[in-house]
């Protein structure tokens, strides 16, 4: 590994379950303030269940904006909690500016009042993808000042992220010798030793850090383009260039969250396991795979827009078959193995969660794959099949994997245990969150298309199945976010004493 600047990294920072980590007031902050958001856009999600099943009636208009609130919240709210996992781990490695996290949560904060008022206030409803020309035409439904303030919203958090992407990007690629040696290039496609390849959480923060910054980028480049036709009616620009701007962006950027989100279980897995988390050649060729997939494989969401180039329309096909590879040969594989070679793997709440948020993943790549298909594409592609891969996404991975972040943050001096009383939660949001994006599945094999407030007598059923599911997803989270809440009131956890 290249010398590392003495000014940047923590001596002996590693993965070791004693490291002090700065800053960890903050992320904790905004870890209770992601968990009640995510109670509040689960509540929106079951709202929204229940209408399509019929068991209650509101508005249309209502259920628009509330799957815009639940769109937007449940996507920049995952971001969040991925951002805050990176760089609490990446605390650990370098030194990282601290006014640049309170930046990033202030712009995330204040955009957040942008949209929501937008959509409360403005009556904004034109879903989380601001989707061009859709902000500026309404149907008279929102104006175009409701609008503007949602895409604003929008340009807030996304300059908040680059902040912090750019503080944790200069910090690892000085600390690691430039971006190749925070990527593990060495050791992947050079003669460099394993043993001095970065942690594997670095190269999963690098390869997040790089990604992401560039589809906020090009996010951005949408959005003004919106903000401008908005101001200027008579601007226009090319429909298919800014849908797939926006597509590139927000499959980025939905996939940027799971992947800052799996550091968790590459620094705190090894705790339980009793063996480090090692960066092999295979693991450091992944993650170049990964950042090379995640730019490329946006086409698979515009396989129905036929006047896209035909090429651009197979490498989406084809990535899509490649982009679970990383994650199932390397991450799940890998975690199987620990798990089975482990003499003294102890269970508790933070570490079923942690690898349930892996297998959720691993799993939430199937559907997502047959739906990258084109064949299979241009029958499922309106349906719910698209809602049930991505929930199954996060529900049963990335938020997975937060609350036992946030299990493992305030775990005290309780230390490792599994009561029943946890044991249960666990169970229940396992049974809730397999039958609610399971019932997703069942209705997109069915045709039953997405996005539709009022649904048809026969397509009933299904929903209202998944509300029952929702109930016992929202009951299990309200449990483990009070719990963090409790572990907060109570003190630090030990392997924080000291500093925070």
């Amino acid at each position: 590994m290249a010398e590392i600047a003495a000014t940047d990294p923590i001596p002996d920072a590693g993965t070791e379950a004693g490291t002090p980590q700065p800053q960890a007031g903050a992320v904790k902050l905004t870890m209770l303030l992601a968990g009640v958001v995510f109670l509040l856009m689960m509540t929106f999600g079951l709202l929204m269940r229940m209408t399509q099943g019929g068991l209650i009636e509101i508005d249309p208009i209502l259920f628009y904006q509330l799957l815009t609130a639940h769109g937007a919240g449940m996507v920049g709210t995952a971001a969040l909690t991925g951002a805050a996992i990176l760089w609490y781990f990446m605390g650990r490695h370098v030194v990282l500016l601290a006014w640049v996290f309170w930046a990033f949560l202030g712009l995330f904060l204040f955009g957040v009042a942008l949209i929501l008022g937008a959509i409360f206030i403005g009556g904004y409803a034109g879903a989380w993808t601001f989707l061009y020309p859709l902000p500026a035409i309404s149907g008279g439904m929102w104006g175009p000042e409701a609008a503007a303030v949602f895409l604003l919203g929008y340009l807030a958090i996304g300059i908040g992220f680059l902040l912090l992407h750019l503080e944790v990007g200069r910090k690892l690629m000085a600390a690691y010798g430039g971006v190749g040696g925070a990527l593990g290039w060495p050791v992947a496609f050079g003669g460099g030793r394993v043993e001095d390849a970065p942690p594997p959480g670095v190269l999963a923060a690098m390869a997040s850090t790089i990604f992401n910054a560039l589809g906020i980028i090009v996010g951005a480049v949408a959005v003004v383009a919106n903000l401008v036709n908005l101001l200027v009616p008579g601007f226009a620009i090319d429909a298919l260039l800014a849908k797939n701007l926006t597509y590139f962006f927000g499959h980025v950027f939905i996939n940027a969250t799971i992947y800052m989100a799996v550091i968790a279980v590459y620094e705190i897995m090894p705790e339980y396991l009793g063996k480090p988390w090692k960066t092999t050649r295979a693991f450091a060729v992944a993650w170049t795979a990964v950042l090379l997939f995640v730019l490329s494989v946006y086409p698979h969401h515009l396989l129905q827009d036929t006047v896209m180039p035909p090429w651009l329309l197979v490498t989406g096909q084809v990535v899509s078959y490649l982009s679970s590879v990383p994650l199932i040969a390397v991450t799940a594989f890998s975690l199987m193995v620990y798990l089975r070679q482990s003499k003294i793997m102890r269970w508790d709440l933070a570490s079923a969660l942690l690898v349930l948020g892996v297998a959720g993943w691993t799993i939430g790549s199937v559907p997502a794959v047959l739906d990258g298909m084109i064949v299979v594409n241009k029958v499922m592609h309106n349906t719910q099949w698209v809602p049930g891969h991505f929930h199954t996404y996060l529900l049963l991975g990335e938020v997975a994997m937060v609350f036992g972040f946030m299990a493992w943050l305030v775990r005290g001096e309780r230390g490792h245990g599994f009561a029943g009383f946890e044991r249960m939660s666990f169970a229940t949001y396992l049974l809730g969150g397999a039958g609610f994006t399971l019932a997703f599945l069942v209705s997109g094999a069915l045709s039953v298309p997405r996005r539709w407030a009022a649904h048809a007598p026969e397509w009933m059923l299904q929903a209202a199945i998944a509300a029952g599911f929702a109930v016992l997803v929202i009951a299990a989270a309200t449990v483990f976010v009070s719990m963090f809440a409790a572990g907060l009131v109570r003190g630090r956890a030990p392997h924080e004493a000291g500093r925070g």
